[in-house]
Order: C-alpha cells, then sequence, then structure tokens
C-alpha cells in the first residue's frame, strides 16, 4: 500500500495534527468552532454558461462581494472554520474560493469527491470496474487521491475530505460505486469523508453499511443530515454504527421544523450521544437550484449565523450546557479531522 499522505502526519505517534484548508495547513487545535457542513457556492456551471440568466442574472463580483460579506460575518460570531463539501456535481471551483478566501479571515476546508443521486457521471460510464475500459482501479479513486495528495487542478488547494450522496432513489449502481470509490480514497489516504444521506428511506443507514464492509473508520464518517428526521430511535441506530450524526440543516425548516431539530439535539445530548454530533445548516451565499428571492422569502433563517444567534440559546433552554456545546462545535470536528492510531 502506498505511504499515508493524504493529510500530514505528526512526527510523534502518527497522529494527524494539521487540516489542509484553502489557504494552507492548519493545526486541528487551531480550528476553533466549526460549523461541519457549509457551502460557499453550489452552482451549475454547464447550465449558468449556456443560460446566463437562470435562474438569477450571474454577477461575479457581486457574488464573490457578498460571499466574503456574509463568511466575515459569521466569523463574527467566533466561528474560526467552515467545511465546504462542494465537490464534482455541486460546481465545485477552487479559484472563485481562493479569491474569496483572500478576503475573510476564516478557514475553509474543501472537498472531493461526486454528488450524484443515482447515476455516476458519464465520463465513468464506459471506464472502471466492470466497464468496457477496466483498468483495475477505479478512475475516481485515483482522482479523488490526486486531489488530496497533489492538489485541485493547477491552484495546490488540497482537499481535505470527500464527499459523496445517497437520497431517495437509495443504494443504486451509480451511488454506490461512488461510494466504494471514496472509501477505498479514505483507507488510501486516511482522509475523513461527509456522506448526503436521506432520512426518508433511512438511507443513512445503507450508506453506514456500505463504508463498514469497506473497513472504513467510521468515527471518520459524517452522515449528513441526520437532523432532517424526528425520528429518536432512527438518530440512535445511525449513531450505534460508530458514525458522526450531521445535525447540519438548520434553517431547513420545510425538511424539519425549528423545534423538532432543536429537540433532536437536546434529547440525542440527553442520550449520551454528544461526541457524535455536529452542527450545521447546509446553507450557501448563492445556489442556483431555486431563485434567490425565494429562497430567501420560505427559507428566512436559512443562512450562517442562525446557529449562534437561534439555535445555541434555545439549546441552553433546553439543558445542553456550553460544555456540550463546545463538544458538538470544537471537539467533535477537532477528533473528527484528526487520524486514527
Amino acid at each position: 500500500m502506498p505511504r499515508f499522505d493524504g493529510v500530514d502526519p505528526s512526527r510523534t505517534g502518527g497522529r494527524t495534527t494539521v487540516v489542509q484548508t484553502v489557504k494552507g495547513e492548519v493545526g486541528v487545535a487551531d480550528l476553533g468552532p466549526v460549523l461541519m457542513h457549509e457551502h460557499v457556492f453550489t452552482i451549475g456551471t454547464e447550465i449558468r454558461d449556456n443560460f446566463p440568466n437562470y435562474p438569477d442574472p450571474w454577477d461575479e463580483e457581486e457574488r464573490v462581494a457578498d460571499a466574503v460579506a456574509k463568511l466575515t460575518e459569521v466569523a463574527s460570531r467566533g466561528v474560526r472554520t467552515i467545511v465546504d463539501p462542494t465537490v464534482i456535481g455541486l460546481g465545485r471551483y477552487i479559484p472563485r474560493i481562493q479569491r474569496i478566501n483572500q478576503q475573510a479571515d476564516i478557514n475553509i476546508v474543501v472537498a472531493t469527491g461526486i454528488y450524484t443521486y443515482h447515476d455516476e457521471p458519464v465520463q465513468f460510464h464506459f471506464t472502471g470496474p466492470g466497464k468496457v475500459f477496466d483498468f483495475g482501479v477505479d478512475p475516481m479513486t485515483e482522482l479523488f487521491i490526486g486531489d488530496i495528495r497533489d492538489g485541485i487542478a493547477d491552484t495546490g488547494v488540497r482537499a481535505g475530505l470527500l464527499k459523496c450522496a445517497i437520497d431517495e432513489a437509495g443504494l443504486t449502481p451509480g451511488v454506490e460505486r461512488v461510494m466504494r470509490a471514496v472509501a477505498q480514497a479514505h483507507l488510501e489516504t486516511g482522509t475523513p469523508i461527509t456522506v448526503h444521506t436521506h432520512v426518508g428511506n433511512e438511507s443513512g443507514l445503507a450508506a453506514a453499511g456500505v463504508f463498514a464492509a469497506e473497513g472504513c473508520d467510521m468515527s471518520k464518517v459524517v452522515l449528513g443530515h441526520s437532523g432532517d428526521t424526528g425520528d429518536l430511535d432512527y438518530l440512535k441506530r445511525l449513531a450505534d454504527t460508530g458514525a458522526i450524526l450531521g445535525m447540519d440543516r438548520f434553517g431547513i425548516d420545510a425538511f424539519s421544523p425549528f423545534e423538532q431539530r432543536v429537540q433532536m439535539v437536546a434529547a440525542m445530548v440527553d442520550a449520551g450521544f454528544v461526541s457524535q454530533l455536529v452542527l450545521s445548516h447546509d446553507a450557501s451565499c448563492y445556489s442556483d437550484f431555486y431563485p434567490a428571492a425565494a429562497r430567501a422569502a420560505a427559507l428566512p433563517n436559512w443562512h450562517y449565523t442562525h446557529i449562534h444567534d437561534d439555535v445555541l440559546p434555545a439549546l441552553r433552554e433546553r439543558g445542553v450546557s456550553d460544555e456540550q456545546i463546545t463538544t458538538m462545535l470544537v471537539d467533535n470536528p477537532r477528533t473528527y479531522f484528526t487520524a486514527a492510531e
């Protein structure tokens, strides 16, 4: 097996002590409070290039300035790091993120991987395991490892985590292929994983099953969007896999209302699972999934500061201590980004 160099190990005991960010290496002890699932942008470049006014006109300078302002605002609440799992399929474009991060004093950890609910991208349809052109190693895995070890394209920015997705369609052949490619890159490099899941079909359990079967360190897997449910038993079953639960869609009240989201976190803390919970919004500075005005009207709380302004006070009212909040915002992300022995 090639050497471990996904994220640099320390010189004492082989423990990873640094995380790759847009601006370079940051010590895990210096990550500070972390929002573990936010996007700067989710945009379809091909759609935007061909239909430039859908769903809103694109102004590069305006979008960059707006992103800088929003990241600066969340940093003013004490957030030191955001984890941005924007990968292929969601419009990853690192040069724009670099430009924004030059003006915003916050750490941004970016990801490698592929986001799909159904099939792998057509560029991989004929090449890979069991395909017409099968060279023994999935080219997706090799590309992910390249992003981790060598950097993304020619930006010099190295990916700090891996990302994939499973949604309403469940574990389709394409979804499973991407998931296993992500798992193999994790095994090769030690880089942690986050996976978009859908609570309606309990797909977090399916994802956990694949990663466990591949031999992944489940303490380095975030089962994203677990907080969309009001089913405490489901959350406990997810936690029993050893994975981290992403309570990471605060502000998307259409999927689960504010009170239910807060109550689920408080209940899981009370049940003894605080060391397996992370908090976030899954928000973005701009997304072309919907018109900006419609999003603002329908989801007024879906923004980067909702947790600090509204959620943390509500958790405290329900008996969650400041120490437990620190565990979810600081300690658990630090542990997630620290390689297992």
